[in-house]
């Protein structure tokens, strides 16, 4: 009795102890005190094939990752931090093919550029393409909740990206 108290007291004392010092922290954002708002500009679908409703969805991904994610507050204008692009492509190509030449699986590809700009040490402003992919069965349809999962898959990897690159530094 005495011995599972302890180990279970250890076992506590443990993980307050890693907590504590953040050493499992996985949300390393490196903000400095001056900095206090951030701007998303709204990122226009410039593809040649459009998708309705995918350049809403993905700004408003990337401003409630920050906002989840960081301590600065969301502005319409003047921002310490701005977040300006645009989704410059949506494409889909066939990735696999079956025995008797027809596509086995699909590919979706969007690729969003971003001008970063930090009002607040220029030096830090930059302009970068992302991109990502999600591969779905030829068979699918992809309108509905094929279309959404895709979607989340695509916008998490590019806004996870886009936050490490501008607020994590890692």
């Amino acid at each position: 009795m005495i011995y599972r108290a302890s180990r279970y007291l250890l076992c506590l004392l443990l993980f307050w102890s890693l907590s504590s010092c953040g050493l499992y922290s996985f949300n390393n954002v490196s903000i400095p005190d001056n900095v206090k708002t951030f701007q998303v500009d709204f990122f226009q679908n410039q593809a040649q094939q459009v998708e309705p409703g995918i350049d809403l969805r993905f700004t408003r991904e990337l401003q409630d990752l920050i906002q989840d994610q960081s301590s600065l507050s969301l502005v319409n204008t003047n921002g310490d931090y701005v977040y300006q692009g645009e989704i410059t492509q949506y494409y889909i190509a066939p990735m696999t093919a079956t025995a008797s030449s027809t596509a086995a699986q699909n590919r979706l590809t969007i690729a969003i550029n971003v001008r970063f700009t930090n009002n607040k040490v220029e030096e830090e402003s930059f302009e970068k393409k992302y991109s990502f992919y999600f591969d779905y069965g030829a068979n699918v349809l992809l309108t509905g909740g094929a279309l959404d999962t895709a979607l989340d898959a695509i916008y998490e990897q590019i806004t996870q990206e886009i936050f490490n690159d501008t607020l994590a530094k890692w």
